[in-house]
């Protein structure tokens, strides 16, 4: 099989040199189409004359004449080329040309005695040489795997793939309609930060050799756009590229997107309300439908969803307290028999332990986490009725979290000192943002913040069973090569 392919390159090359010598140009510059092809079925006219473009996708040749499957993003359609029409050498080097190749043809639309709508070619261009084989033909594209590291074979290959990435993207304008017509604006922040911060985790380290400073890629964009509250917006919003320097799976890939909104005046209850409606929303407008089906489980969006409090949650499970340390946590967890080895886990690690575990066994309607412990949440404020719980919850969908809310700390005093406990329970080389402070201490108005997993989100809308089948181009590891 590599021999062959070898050889059916070879071939191609050889082509390649032999349009060459005859001065055809072999990767056009531009060509100009009257329509698309999913606009030429949808509005059939006999004997329209046309100019479409697209990849050659089947050739099937009878004698004098030819018929061609052309595909471009929107369809598929036939294509009829005969010798006594376009001519005799043209003919012959239409002949030539292989599936892949990418063509311009012009003509006019008929259907053949099956019905099949058709363009009678009157004249072709070719637009781009393919120089190797389809996948269908070769692999076919089942090593999940290569489809990653391919992807633009896997979009070839499979057309439930397409699909999926263009609703993705139906996905993210759908959110932007939504809040756009709340009367939120979209704004930008910075990718590279000067201080790691605005969420839980480990960041990516780079350099700005111009300056001579070391910086780092986002974890979150939660700090600059509270700045934005200071400022005087009152709703905002970001479609934004975050980075977490941690392992991959099939819920987590090192460079993400995230929806962060913040409001003004509002608190996380108000938050559990946008969140629940911009889904099902979101839901409706691209899917058609509010009931969707996730991994094996029918959910529906409109219904009334669940409200569960971690600190009940955790305490029947565990027995664990606000009040634990870390080493009483990983008793009380040993005693129930999870067996965690590790001795050096901080707070943050052990609740996400935890959030695994209550995940097991979750009702199919989606269920809001709320009274987290006021420890793991530096950036939100405490229940007034219990300051051992902060004001904040968590989405889960199909047993997976999809969205994460506060009701925002703004005082700053209280601020930087859950800023300086942070730094010394984490053992960290965290820096405090001392111009965040310096932001809040001018008066930051209360407000909601809320925070959704757009991948994630795909994935349950399309039921996907994985993070890199939403992601066009997840990381993964080189790949092997031989010398």
């Amino acid at each position: 099989m590599v021999m062959e392919l070898a050889d059916i390159i070879k071939q191609r090359k050889a082509k390649l040199k032999s349009f060459k010598d005859k001065g055809i140009e072999l990767y056009a510059h531009k060509f100009v189409r009257s329509n698309s092809v999913s606009e030429l079925i949808a509005d059939f006219k006999e004997e329209q004359r046309v100019c479409v473009a697209g990849r050659m996708t089947a050739k099937r040749t009878h004698g004098k004449a030819c018929f061609c499957d052309l595909k471009d993003q929107s369809a598929k359609i036939q294509i009829y080329v005969r010798n006594d029409i376009i001519g005799e050498e043209n003919f012959s080097l239409f002949q030539e040309l292989d599936i892949g190749d990418f063509i311009g043809v012009s003509g006019t639309l008929f259907k053949t005695h099956t019905g099949e709508i058709t363009i009678k070619v009157e004249s072709f261009t070719l637009l781009s040489k393919s120089l190797r084989p389809m996948p269908e033909k070769w692999h076919g594209l089942k090593d999940i795997q290569l489809r990653y590291r391919q992807r633009y074979l896997d979009l070839i290959a499979n057309e439930d793939v397409k699909k999926v990435f263009l609703m993705r993207s139906k996905i993210v304008s759908c959110i932007r309609s939504f809040l756009d017509k709340k009367g939120f604006i979209e704004v930008e922040t910075p990718m590279m930060h000067y201080i790691p911060g605005g969420a839980a985790g480990k960041p990516f380290e780079t350099h700005h050799n111009e300056l001579d400073m070391d910086l780092y890629l986002r974890i979150a964009p939660e700090l600059y756009l509270k700045r934005l509250l200071v400022g005087g917006f009152e709703k905002v919003y970001e479609i934004n590229r975050s980075f977490r320097n941690e392992g991959t799976s099939t819920r987590h890939n090192p460079e993400f997107t995230m929806l962060e909104i913040y409001s003004a005046y509002d608190n996380y209850e108000d938050m559990m309300q946008l969140c629940q409606e911009l889904i099902a929303s979101c839901a409706q407008e691209v899917l058609g439908r509010t009931r969707i089906t996730f991994s094996g489980k029918d959910i529906e969006l409109v219904s009334q969803w669940q409200k569960r409090s971690f600190a009940e949650a955790v305490k029947d499970k565990f027995g664990i307290v606000p009040e634990d340390d870390v080493k009483t946590m990983i008793k009380k967890l040993n005693e129930k028999g999870r067996g965690i080895k590790e001795e050096k886990l901080s707070r943050m690690q052990i609740v996400r332990i935890i959030e695994e575990f209550l995940q097991e066994g979750q009702s199919e309607l989606p269920v809001f986490f709320t009274d987290y412990f006021s420890i793991l949440c530096p950036l939100a404020k405490n229940k007034k009725d219990n300051p051992l719980l902060s004001e904040r919850f968590e989405l889960f969908i199909g047993g997976m979290e999809v969205a994460n809310a506060y009701s925002e700390l703004n005082d700053p005093v209280e601020q930087k000192n859950r800023f300086l406990e942070e730094i010394k329970e984490e053992k960290d080389k965290k820096a405090l943002d001392e111009d965040y402070i310096n932001a809040l201490e001018y008066g930051m108005p209360p407000a909601g913040g809320l925070g959704i997993g757009i991948d994630r989100l795909a994935m349950i809308f399309l039921d996907q069973p994985s993070i890199r089948d939403v992601i066009l181009f997840p990381l993964l590891r080189p790949e092997k090569t031989d010398e």
